[in-house]
């Protein structure tokens, strides 16, 4: 199977019914273990994009949160939220199909503190200066959650079984 081919046939599909214009496929093993378009439009849940849904269906199949020997096809290059679940999922690769410059004349979907332009610049501010208003309001209380975490699970600090480099 041409998985480039099903990822722009999934986001085309999608923009016909009157979605957004991206879709992901997740290849394991040479067979398609997850796909899904962008459904942002259709549920208003602004974290329906095509990657976050792909993997949870991947890793609900898979009963695992890392998706270590598949490969990514994405439409266009991740979003940040986007980004961050694919690092986070561990792949072996991430295709992306188009560039941002690529398809910008066309589509555009920035928002209020949220523009793809000048969004690794902000998210890189200290959290104070960024556009998002954020407060800081330490808690010793959240902190003992991490505590009883790490004694629950034996003294270690991380997941076990996360890919680490």
């Amino acid at each position: 199977m041409d998985f480039v081919q099903r990822t722009i046939d999934l986001a085309r599909q999608n923009v016909a019914e009157g979605g957004r214009p991206f879709a992901t496929v997740i290849v394991k093993d040479g067979e398609i273990l997850a796909e899904s378009p962008n459904r942002v439009a259709q549920t208003n849940d602004p974290t329906a994009h095509a990657e976050i849904l792909a993997i949870r269906e991947a890793c609900t199949k898979l009963g695992t949160e890392h998706l270590t020997g598949a490969t990514i096809y994405v439409l266009a290059h991740p979003c940040p939220m986007c980004l961050g679940s694919l690092y986070y999922c561990s792949p072996d690769e991430v295709v992306f199909l188009t560039s941002r410059e690529a398809y910008e004349p066309h589509y555009v979907d920035d928002r209020k503190y949220f523009e793809l332009a000048t969004f690794y610049d902000e998210f890189a501010k200290p959290y104070q200066d960024r556009r998002l208003p954020m407060r800081h309001e330490p808690s010793e209380a959240a902190v003992d959650v991490y505590r009883a975490w790490q004694a629950r699970n034996g003294g270690e600090r991380r997941v076990a079984g996360a890919p680490t480099a």
